[in-house]
């Protein structure tokens, strides 16, 4: 790895920066159609612009990369692997629908621009933290122009691409910057609206009040008609506004996890290669061949362990074996193959040569021992690395810093901990190999090399086939959507829930990787019981589809279950305000109204508009936007609230003083508004777009 590669986190994060976690899918206009539909090369498509699957896979490719740089790992399980997905698509919708805006403004970053942002007085972010100084946060201007200096002169070089793709970026970023400078330099606060706001947070109101709940009324004394349901749908359709479409589905679980006998199985096994283990003289062979993590053979401090071996291992002698004993789902025995005392870190310094640039690996080792001579006779080890080097350490004189155990590869650990301060050695690894100089060891403590031999409890064949047995049972009984329910209740079989599903989601409780399943729901008709059992990690599941959502204002059927209790309170409500309408004929106060109905006067005491809470109730908008809204001693109409139905009655108004300067109150306005414009923007950019998003038939 070179310089660049070594920042590409920090490179590629600045890069994505700009996408907005949250994206819509295009139309969905028949069942299972959008996300089937469109041609095979494309991923989607942006304002009908399509997104070509291979270049979409690229990207993806690039930020797992990143993502497993980032998190430590060799590789993704399910969850991480789609939202990497996910955050790609983000990134690439968002690019699309931002390039399509700076083009129709005309906006541009010329060669000049760009120049300015590597190597002006103030660089771009971005190459300040790429080829910074850690010590002094500051740009280190000779390490940029010897690296600009050597991608122009070597043409063959591979960093040409990667620094074009860097510049590119930073195009792209300042572009974006500009187009979010529009829309914030659009933004305006006039002093009227000034003045507004503050009266609003500072002018108070006391008021009383008396209210009948909704709880007064039993739920079973309300009868609802479809009338009423039509009424509240039409007063609220903006409500029931559906983003993306999404899939619900009813699913019952087989388990196949391990059994009682699968887990006596397992700790047979390993008792059985216990005794060999014991006797055998090449402890890495035999745990190559039998073990099935195949942990590498090599020292380990304490605490380096898992916890069930540690404290045993590093009590034991020489050839000891302990175990077997169980810990985390797995049975495990450790042999104690040496104990020592080892530095607790290392300093060192090294020159990587990397075969495949060279001509192969005894040609790298040829090399490799020629600069050890070198070395060993006087020449500058900084200035070898320099030149010979193959990754980011060159440009620092090969310096890989202080680092404990467990910080390196086993072979390199090996060299640097067992030898001296002062030796130069060369390493072979994965990586190419390596002329080593042991620059410093720190401290001493005691190390044990290990060799562990685990035996995972897995599933057995037996076990499996009879959960699978179980879901074929239940599958082939249940061939329509009411059989489902039925033999799941007869046979008192477990039946999970998945609601409001969306093509790209990528976890449902109790099961592992469910995109198969996640896709088989985007494909079939409300109704659909699965036509195969779906197979997962240790378990089988079988499903109904039981509702679809589809893009834009669901219909009434579709929201009439979660809107029957704001339907059965609007139906109360009219109930409850003929009461108190009764009760206002005739009365000229609000406690003559509460004798009639019965009910206690409550107070109020300095409420603002901008906080509509009435205290020891709820937030009731309705009741404190009339009562700002109110002339002092007068009656208010009948309010339907939130949690009841309320008469109110104003005693008076507190103004706050007078607002003269205007100035800090624009300003403050002035940045929440930016703050959600900044938001905001891509959002309203996505419901102009007509987005269709494919990705369902290849993630």
């Amino acid at each position: 790895m070179n310089f660049l590669r070594n920042r590409a986190g920090i490179i590629l994060v600045g890069a994505i920066g700009f996408a907005i976690v949250a994206f819509l899918v295009g139309d969905a206009l028949r069942v299972g159609s959008p996300f089937l539909r469109g041609n095979q090369s494309e991923v989607g498509e942006v304002a009908g612009k399509p997104i070509n699957i291979d270049e979409f896979r690229a990207k993806v490719e690039q930020n797992e990369a990143q993502f497993k740089q980032q998190m430590g790992q060799s590789s993704l399980n399910p969850q991480m692997a789609s939202y990497v997905v996910e955050n790609t698509w983000n990134q690439t919708v968002s690019e699309m629908l931002l390039n399509n805006e700076v083009k129709r403004l005309g906006l541009e970053v010329g060669k000049v621009e760009i120049n300015d942002m590597l190597t002006g007085k103030n660089p771009d972010p971005q190459v300040v933290q790429a080829f910074g100084d850690p010590k002094t946060g500051e740009i280190n201007r000779a390490q940029l122009n010897t690296f600009l200096n050597n991608i122009e002169s070597q043409a063959g070089n591979p960093m040409r691409e990667q620094w074009g793709n860097f510049l590119l970026g930073l195009k792209r970023s300042r572009l974006f910057q500009k187009y979010n400078n529009l829309v914030r330099n659009s933004i305006y606060v006039t002093s009227l609206e000034a003045r507004e706001e503050y009266l609003q947070r500072n002018k108070l109101a006391s008021f009383n009040y008396v209210n009948l709940e909704y709880a007064s009324i039993p739920d079973n004394k309300v009868s609802l008609t479809d009338d009423d349901y039509q009424e509240y749908y039409n007063k609220n359709k903006k409500r029931f506004y559906n983003r993306e479409e999404s899939r619900s589905f009813d699913y019952v679980v087989f388990d196949a996890s391990p059994s009682k006998a699968d887990s006596v199985g397992a700790k047979q096994l390993i008792t059985k290669l216990t005794a060999d283990f014991k006797a055998t003289a090449n402890d890495s062979l035999f745990v190559s061949v039998n073990s099935d993590t195949k942990t590498p053979v090599t020292y380990v401090r304490k605490g380096q362990l898992d916890p069930a071996l540690d404290s045993a291992v590093f009590n034991a002698s020489v050839g000891a074996v302990i175990g077997p004993v169980f810990s985390n789902g797995a049975f495990k025995v450790a042999k104690v193959v040496d104990v020592r005392m080892s530095p607790d870190s290392v300093k060192a310094s090294h020159i990587l040569i990397n075969p495949a640039t060279v001509g192969g690996l005894d040609k790298a080792k040829s090399i490799a021992d020629s600069l050890r001579n070198l070395i060993s006779k006087g020449a500058n080890f900084a200035e070898l690395a320099n030149k010979f080097g193959s990754d980011g350490t060159k440009e620092k004189g090969g310096d890989l810093g202080t680092f404990a155990r467990g910080s390196m590869i086993p072979a390199f650990e090996e060299a640097v901990f067992n030898g001296h301060t002062g030796d130069l050695k060369v390493v072979a690894t994965q990586y190419g190999v390596h002329v080593v100089r042991i620059d410093k060891q720190v401290g001493s403590s005691k190390v044990a090399k290990v060799a562990v031999l685990d035996k995972v409890v897995a599933s057995s064949n037996q076990t499996q086939q009879a959960a699978y047995s179980k879901a074929s049972e239940f599958l082939g009984a249940v061939d329509d959507s009411k059989a489902f329910d039925e033999y799941a209740q007869k046979h008192k079989l477990r039946k999970l829930v998945a609601e409001n599903v969306s093509p790209s989601q990528s976890s449902v409780s109790g099961l592992d990787n469910p995109r198969e399943l996640v896709r088989w729901a985007f494909e079939a008709k409300e109704g659909d019981v699965s036509e195969k059992v779906f197979e997962m990690e240790n378990t089988y599941v079988v499903a109904r589809l039981s509702d679809i959502r589809k893009k834009g204002i669901l219909p009434l059927e579709k929201v009439k279950k979660e809107i029957e209790p704001m339907v059965r309170n609007q139906v109360k409500a009219r109930m409850l305000s003929e009461k108190i309408e009764k009760a206002l004929a005739g009365a000229s106060s609000i406690q003559q109204v509460a004798s009639k109905l019965g009910r206690p006067v409550q107070p109020v005491q300095n409420v603002v508009f901008a906080n509509p809470i009435i205290p020891g109730v709820a937030q009731e908008n309705k009741v404190v936007g009339t009562v700002f809204g109110l002339e002092p001693r007068k009656l208010s109409k009948v309010i339907e609230g939130e949690q009841g139905v309320y008469l109110v009655q104003v005693n008076g108004f507190t103004n706050p003083a007078p607002l003269t300067n205007t100035f800090s109150q624009k300003q403050q306005m002035s940045q929440t508004i930016d703050q959600r414009a900044q938001g905001q923007v891509l959002d309203v950019l996505r419901d102009k777009a007509d987005i269709k998003d494919y990705r369902l038939k290849f993630f």
